[in-house]
């Protein structure tokens, strides 16, 4: 395919109605055109979403890009480990979207080259699709997938001969059983493609009984390979869309095209859209505890800490590039340093939640500024943190034992309900927190002197003195770090906070 940059704007969704959450991209038809085109990706394209380098960017249908990306691994849409409900969450989403246009299966076409390819074919014989565009694509699948050891492994679990056959099959017997023969079929290979004698011409004879099946069979002295045969054959490819997209299935007969309806009723797809959107506005961002927002730390080596709850991982940017996924533990902690020192000035630091099913949530910023390392001020002793204790992110400490708190800050504004409190502890076990006589909770202190501690019940708004007694491990107490702070929006619910 000729790369482009696209220019038509889609958006983001995942449907976790069926077994497997299901990612997509959708994109409106413009023109009131009443159609969908449904995009099955080949492997190795960027996102595992397949024709979307531009090429529709003038496509008058509705466009749904489906990701072929189910626990890390491409399925060719049809299952793990032999669990099929992976292919049904699949026809789900495509269910959905259709029904949510006001569609039908005759206003749809199945569209996909090499392993999109095999997926529209089997996916449009299934489930009853009008239009259905297979490019070379791969019809003995198990066989195929022998040479990519960790896909075969995923889609069949056991790599065993029976289940070779059996995900072999799936397009064949389709096709051997009559399955949707009044559907249009246009499958395009080459005798240049090096998967032609076996992959496509022994199962050229199975339609013969459909009624209008077209193989599209494109011999070139400039196609030298399996990806040349798509490239070279687009612009055909795209008038043929064009077609079908007006009712025209090329062939004998009486046909009508047209259609269009510009002020029909997009509510439908709309709601569906906006129920499962990716970013989901209920999901609570993460709470950045370090660095505070604002703060100009003095070393190159910043350590990120905070809360997610929900959320199984992060996604860390700045300034539009991805720096990181770094997990997020069962209790909604977590903590993430570069594995290289950041640059002297501002680094306006951008993080949101992702949860099991892949939702992400509002962003949350962590705006720092990393200055010239500090000299000494007169008098002071920088020591040391004894081995073992280092706490990279926060300028050299002084070696005197005892809390200290780096967040909250003194007087700061903190959003309830639930509350962090994180700091280090130079050589203690533990640190303890007592408000106002009542002790709160304890906090062990990690291998570095680091500790974070939350609640787990809501504060009362209003503010707020904690005292933080570091306690080492033969039990003595060190003077305690007192620090004052409000507690503001207290209800979850007008914060947006989700627990």
């Amino acid at each position: 395919m000729p790369k482009a940059a696209p220019t038509r704007p889609f958006e983001n969704g995942i449907d976790a109605s069926g077994t497997y959450p299901v990612e997509y991209r959708f994109s409106h038809a413009t023109k009131g055109s009443q159609h969908l085109v449904v995009v099955f990706a080949n492997f190795s394209v960027p996102g595992d979403y397949g024709w979307s380098n531009g090429v529709f960017d003038k496509l008058r249908a509705n466009v749904l890009w489906i990701r072929d990306r189910f626990h890390g691994k491409n399925s060719y849409y049809l299952c793990k480990g032999m669990d099929f409900g992976l292919e049904q969450s699949v026809a789900g989403l495509i269910s959905n979207v259709l029904r949510s246009l006001g569609l039908t299966p005759d206003q749809c076409t199945m569209w996909g080259g090499s392993k999109g390819g095999s997926a529209a074919l089997y996916f449009g014989l299934k489930y009853g699709y009008r239009n259905i565009v297979s490019i070379v694509p791969q019809f003995r699948i198990g066989t195929y997938i022998l040479k990519y050891p960790s896909v075969a492994a995923h889609i069949m679990g056991e790599v065993t001969e029976q289940n070779t056959r059996a995900v072999d099959d799936v397009i064949a017997n389709l096709a051997r059983a009559g399955a949707n023969r009044d559907a249009n079929i246009y499958l395009l290979s080459s005798p240049q493609d090096e998967q032609y004698p076996e992959q496509v011409e022994p199962f050229l004879p199975l339609f013969a009984g459909y009624e209008n099946f077209n193989f599209i069979f494109s011999d070139s002295p400039h196609i030298s390979d399996h990806a040349r045969v798509t490239s070279r054959n687009v612009p055909m490819l795209m008038g043929l869309l064009n077609f079908l997209i007006d009712g025209v299935a090329p062939r004998l007969g009486f046909v009508r095209n047209g259609g269009e309806r510009p002020d029909v009723d997009r509510s439908g797809i709309k709601a569906f859209l906006q129920a499962t959107a990716k970013v989901q506005q209920g999901f609570a961002a993460p709470v950045v505890f370090t660095p505070a927002s604002g703060e100009t730390v003095h070393e190159q080596s910043v350590v990120f800490r905070g809360s997610a709850p929900g959320a199984v991982r992060l996604s860390v940017w700045e300034r539009g590039k991805f720096l990181a996924s770094p997990e997020v533990a069962p209790d909604g902690s977590w903590s993430w340093q570069r594995d290289r020192a950041w640059s002297v000035g501002d680094h306006p630091v951008r993080i949101l939640s992702v949860d099991a099913a892949g939702y992400h949530s509002p962003w949350a910023e962590a705006n720092f500024t990393v200055a010239d390392r500090a000299e000494p001020a007169a008098g002071q002793f920088l020591g040391t943190a004894p081995a073992g204790n280092t706490f990279p992110s926060q300028p050299a400490m002084v070696a005197t034992p005892g809390a200290v708190v780096l967040h909250p800050a003194p007087g700061q504004q903190v959003p309830g309900p639930a509350i962090g409190l994180m700091g280090h502890a130079v050589g203690a076990a533990r640190v303890e927190f007592v408000e106002g006589g009542l002790r709160l909770g304890t906090a062990p202190v990690g291998p570095d002197g680091g500790w974070s501690w939350e609640s787990g019940w809501s504060w009362t708004p209003g503010p707020h003195t904690v005292e933080c007694h570091a306690v080492d491990p033969h039990g003595n107490l060190f003077p305690p770090a007192v620090v004052t702070f409000s507690v503001v929006n207290a209800d979850a619910e007008s914060a947006g906070l989700r627990y």
